[in-house]
């Protein structure tokens, strides 16, 4: 089974799917393998997404995140870890150490599940909004975004999705517009949140897409529903005593004159008297 961080790193490629920037995931920076979960280059061309996710409105050309699920703590380690990436990460793409890369090309992201309790004995977390703080780490200020906190938003779907939250990880399904064929990807996620008993959640993105229709199908007029059918589908769910309530006798004896011939009407009136 896939785990959290490559679902995480999966997800936010589909995101930014068709936009100027790349995203790469489990990005090797050193010679002892050190992997960072995921980084999102800004490219020369391309488009900026329409609806920027809390937290993420101050992406620079290179960004570095590191992301726990509802499983793990983010640390104080894990902020080591990061800056450590950053140096790593600037001195492997930088022309040489004389001639770094400027720092303020650069941002870091410590995304999380959960709330990170114990980072608050090491330094301030500064409250930027709903589940988005920034932290003074070293040289470097690395922005906290909490997706446990995070609002139910449209524009957060793909926050919302990891949040370990149950009412908003189905919203985040209803509301996330995939980029790309991922539906695998997607029943991985939902056979992950059952297994580990954080949401009751059916097995298959067929069966989480049916059933919110059939939460949600109610706030949708009749017109418009009946609109994905034709009236063969609809009628054959009516018998015929309900198919007719509402007809009248005059307008029965129209629609009988359109549809049959004269033989086939006599018969049919003669069927009906006899009823």
């Amino acid at each position: 089974m896939i785990q959290w961080h490559r679902l995480f790193g999966i997800t936010l490629t589909d995101f930014f799917t068709g936009t100027a920037y790349n995203v790469e995931l489990e990005k090797d920076l050193s010679i002892k393998q050190q992997l960072l979960d995921v980084l999102v280059i800004e490219k020369h061309e391309g488009k900026v997404p329409e609806q920027i996710p809390d937290g993420l409105e101050n992406m620079g050309k290179h960004n570095l995140m590191t992301y726990k699920s509802h499983q793990q703590a983010l640390d104080a380690w894990t902020l080591d870890e990061l800056t450590g990436h950053y140096v790593n990460y600037r001195k492997l793409i930088s022309p040489s150490h004389d001639r770094l890369v400027l720092p303020e090309d650069f941002r870091l992201y410590g995304v999380s599940a959960r709330y990170p309790e114990n980072l608050k004995k090491h330094a301030d977390l500064i409250f930027l909004g709903e589940g988005v703080y920034e932290i003074k780490w070293g040289s470097r200020t690395v922005r906290i975004i909490v997706l446990s906190r995070i609002p139910k938003k449209k524009k957060n779907a793909v926050w919302n999705l990891f949040s370990a939250v149950p009412e908003t990880v189905k919203f985040g399904f209803s509301e996330y517009q995939w980029r790309t064929e991922v539906s695998s990807v997607m029943n991985e996620m939902l056979l992950k949140y059952k297994a580990e008993g954080v949401i009751a959640m059916p097995y298959t993105v067929k069966d989480f897409q049916r059933e919110y229709v059939l939460e949600h199908i109610h706030k949708i007029p009749a017109d418009e529903v009946l609109k994905n059918f034709s009236a063969d589908e609809v009628l054959k769910n009516f018998s015929a005593d309900d198919r007719l309530k509402g007809i009248n006798s005059n307008e029965l004896s129209e629609l009988i004159k359109k549809r049959f011939s004269k033989k086939e009407q006599k018969e049919i009136l003669e069927m009906l008297q006899g009823l």
